[in-house]
């Protein structure tokens, strides 16, 4: 008979999140039953801290377009425990981030060194009001920070964009001071800044704010400056080792550099004093090539995808497979949380750069409705079900390499997969005693909820 705990929902191009009904259990060995292509195994892995966002100035301006009772709803779905999404993790720019609406720091006073002038009155008014409404949604959402740019005057040469920190003690204190006040100041405004990574994109040499780092350089930073800033400040708040990219194309880079790994996490991990400090690794973008090796050679830390790749803006369900893809490579290579770029932005993405991005929603000024974008559907796969507190559990089989699956803390199975094929194809799935069919459509995501 059918197992009435099983759940299953679909989504195709056509037919985003769809309850479909549940095929009836079999025994395996009976004559009927075909071979299981995909079994759950008793290994576990990784826990599971959450899914999320960026908090970006562009987001929120686009979200302003909304009459305020769908506003409401888009943000009800987003962060209420009881939404379609559910978040629990997201991020926000320490000063301005590509996706702000022009370029800022949060101290551009020459030669602050005692950071007398800094200040968090240009997130008033946009990025404190929005995560503001996420916590009012859900008190318990977890916040990390990154700079896209630490302030000019301590950069060469000095601009937002390019360029790299000054190498002078005073600078290196003056900028650990400077997180030391962007969380001090955030908690006096009633948010929590849970962890702070030190560098948005550290190889990223762009035309937007950036800054290049070295694995050296974020060893003495973190060793030297910041964790005996935090120290000495009585912050709790976690030190981690990101956002760790390479610039593409990748064999060009292995061509010039060793490998991210090696260049990066290898080298301040490695250092006892810096790595005391550390609690997890944050890779995004090409930095999906190291995630592996560090892993393997840090077990015992926690680990990020700290920035979902971002399309062109044109939000097509062919660039939803591939970030499916994305998703299922870094869980199962060990991450703990995945956290989207831009949630919502205008149609196209554009940035005040003029790089146009895909987003979870599109915010259209015409028709003030927010559309679902096919990622919007990728994330709901994930995070609907697999909720934090779950435990990744071990799949064997040729469809192992389109899903991921997790133990949640009531003891549920919650099996995300996706048919990438242009035909319809058979999941036969092992879990326990039972063996289950499905018929999986063509170019298709699918969340499975057993128990």
């Amino acid at each position: 008979m059918t197992d009435i705990n099983l759940k299953w929902y679909s989504s195709t191009e056509q037919a985003p999140w769809t309850e479909r009904q549940v095929p009836e259990a079999r025994v395996p060995g009976t004559e009927e039953a075909a071979p299981a292509n995909l079994t759950v195994t008793d290994d576990s892995y990784q826990t599971l801290e959450g899914f999320g966002g960026c908090f970006n100035e562009l987001g929120y301006a686009a979200l302003g377009q909304l009459p305020d009772d769908e506003r409401a709803r888009v943000m009800y779905d987003l962060f209420h425990p009881e939404g379609e999404q559910r978040f629990s993790i997201c991020r926000l720019p320490i000063g301005a981030s590509d996706y702000a609406l022009d370029w800022y720091s949060l101290n551009e006073t020459d030669g602050d060194y005692a950071m007398e002038h800094f200040s968090i009155e240009r997130d008033r008014q946009l990025l404190i009001p929005y995560i503001k409404e996420a916590l009012a949604l859900n008190p318990e959402l977890q916040l990390f920070a990154s700079p896209w740019s630490p302030p000019t005057w301590m950069k060469f040469p000095k601009a937002y964009n390019y360029g790299t920190l000054r190498w002078e003690p005073e600078i290196l204190a003056a900028y650990a001071l400077y997180f030391v006040k962007f969380v001090e100041a955030y908690r006096a405004e009633g948010i929590t800044i849970h962890q702070v990574h030190v560098q948005n994109e550290v190889v990223a040499d762009q035309k937007f704010p950036s800054c290049v780092w070295t694995g050296e350089q974020l060893k003495i930073f973190i060793r030297d400056y910041l964790g005996p800033a935090f120290e000495q400040h009585g912050l709790d708040t976690e030190i981690w080792l990101g956002t760790i990219n390479a610039p593409e194309p990748w064999d060009e880079w292995l061509k010039k550099k060793s490998s991210d790994h090696d260049a990066f996490a290898g080298v301040v991990l490695g250092d006892p004093e810096a790595y005391k400090y550390v609690k997890g690794v944050g890779y995004q973008w090409a930095g999906k090539h190291a995630i592996q090796r560090t892993v393997q050679s840090y077990p015992e830390l926690r680990y990020m995808q700290t920035e979902n790749e971002c399309g062109d803006g044109e939000n097509t369900w062919f660039y939803a497979k591939y970030i499916f893809g994305m998703y299922q490579h870094y869980f199962m290579n060990g991450v703990n949380a995945y956290i989207y770029w831009n949630m919502a932005l205008a149609p196209k993405g554009r940035s005040t750069w003029g790089w146009e991005q895909n987003s979870m929603l599109t915010i259209d000024p015409a028709s003030r409705q927010a559309i679902l974008n096919p990622e919007y559907f990728v994330m709901k796969h994930f995070t609907r079900y697999a909720v934090p507190g779950s435990v990744r559990v071990g799949l064997r089989g040729p469809w192992s390499g389109h899903a991921v699956a997790f133990r949640t803390p009531e003891g549920r199975l919650t099996l995300v997969i996706a048919n990438p094929y242009m035909e319809a194809r058979m999941l036969h799935l092992r879990s326990g005693s039972s063996l289950y069919s499905f018929e999986l459509e063509a170019e298709s995501f699918h969340t499975l909820v057993l128990g």
